[in-house]
């Protein structure tokens, strides 16, 4: 246990002190300040930083055809600030208006030939625009159309049949409830799939790195190869689950610091996000990290050279992502038979099921059984990948091949 424990304490201190994992961190940590100030960061060069978000929109009716009822359009919340004129204004004023950033659009309200009326929308450049917004264009039919029945002198009854409130409800036809925001559950496992693969990889490219240097030959003749393997394994865990929270924390704070409550709600509903949730979470995270990266740890028993790492990574990183999509994908029908396989089977389980939790589809005895055949599984790994590391430990020759790795478990049963 005491050796155990100071590998454990090498592994940590040699991870945090090289250059590349701090670099990588504080890069990902700036980013994400960054990425949420991107809002601010627009405000402050177009000159709109308090009102990011809510367009100023002048409409110009010189005709009169609304009869004053456009100030209605402020009352309806449709994200923009109207400005009401009623006297001509040419299309230079307009042009001058938008360059200095007093309004940003502008709707003219013209009388054709013939009668009729067309609405000219105008912004500053075609590329900002298809078209005229949809909610825009049913508010201003909605305001001249609510104007032509109020001339009618229908009774407050009359015109409130014409336009009746229906009341819309979401229901299943599945026995089984499914709650959450998709996005913000896709989100998160994406975040846990790196979380998990890079730190695993980190076992790999140590384990490569020291057999290559006397690093290793001190570390063979002091404790074991259980106990290197083991150790390197908790080790490099540790600094990723404290590289992952730190991440995870100042997205939260740079998230509630720099976006605006309602943004935030929007983006980020955290709502079904409880305590138990996070400490599932953080349960499967380890138990998904201890996976691969005695898979990694494997693989990196086979190659004596750091060149040859990647190649002999490939078979994992490729599980890896097929265990990521497995559980990815079927969580847009997270009632399905294939997303209660992926919630169980271990190379996606990790990805999948804290968020059939989160869904509110998971049931106590498919959460235990989820974690039994993960921690079997990777006892088996932890079996198969300490003994080939016992044997492929002093091997500075060529890349060993599968059919090698089987040949030197077999005689090591024998």
């Amino acid at each position: 246990m005491r050796d155990l424990r100071t590998v454990i304490a090498f592994t940590i201190k040699d991870m945090a002190k090289r250059k590349s994992f701090i670099v990588s961190t504080l890069i990902i940590l700036i980013l994400i300040v960054i990425g949420f100030n991107i809002p601010n960061i627009i405000g402050a060069f177009t000159g709109d930083g308090e009102n990011l978000g809510e367009e100023k929109i002048l409409i110009v009716d010189s005709t009169n055809l609304f009869e004053g009822t456009l100030q209605t359009l402020n009352q309806m919340d449709l994200g923009y600030t109207f400005q009401i004129a009623n006297n001509d204004v040419s299309f230079d004023d307009i042009k001058t208006r938008i360059e200095d950033k007093d309004i940003n659009k502008a709707i003219i309200v013209e009388q054709k030939d013939d009668g009729t009326y067309k609405l000219r929308y105008i912004v500053e450049n075609m590329t900002q625009v298809t078209s005229a917004p949809e909610n825009l264009v049913n508010a201003i039919n909605a305001v001249y159309t609510n104007l032509q029945i109020s001339k009618l002198g229908l009774t407050q009854e009359q015109i409130a049949s014409l336009t009746p409130n229906f009341e819309f409800t979401i229901e299943q036809t599945e026995e089984q409830e499914v709650s959450g925001n998709l996005g913000v559950i896709m989100l998160l496992s994406i975040v846990l799939f790196y979380a998990i693969y890079f730190c695993a990889y980190q076992v790999s490219s140590s384990i490569t790195t020291e057999k290559t240097s006397k690093i290793m030959e001190t570390l063979v003749t002091s404790t074991s190869p259980r106990t290197i393997v083991l150790g390197k394994t908790i080790g490099i865990g540790i600094v990723g689950l404290i590289q992952i929270c730190v991440i995870v924390a100042t997205a939260l704070i740079s998230a509630k610091v720099f976006l605006e409550p309602e943004v935030l709600d929007a983006v980020l509903d955290m709502s079904k996000f409880t305590p138990y949730l996070a400490v599932i979470t953080i349960v499967y995270f380890i138990l998904g990290y201890f996976a691969y990266a005695l898979l990694y740890a494997l693989t990196g028993s086979t190659v004596s050279k750091p060149e040859d790492i990647q190649s002999a990574n490939t078979p994992v990183a490729i599980l890896a992502v097929i265990g990521f999509y497995l559980s990815y994908f079927t969580m847009m029908n997270p009632t399905s038979e294939l997303n209660q396989f992926a919630a169980i089977f271990p190379i996606s389980s990790p990805f999948c099921m804290p968020f059939r939790i989160m869904m509110g589809v998971a049931s106590n005895s498919e959460i235990v059984l989820s974690i039994i055949v993960l921690i079997v599984t990777i006892l088996v790994i932890a079996k198969v990948a300490i003994k080939i590391y016992s044997n492929a430990i002093l091997n500075y020759g060529t890349k060993m091949t599968f059919k090698d790795i089987v040949k030197v478990y077999r005689d090591k049963n024998n």
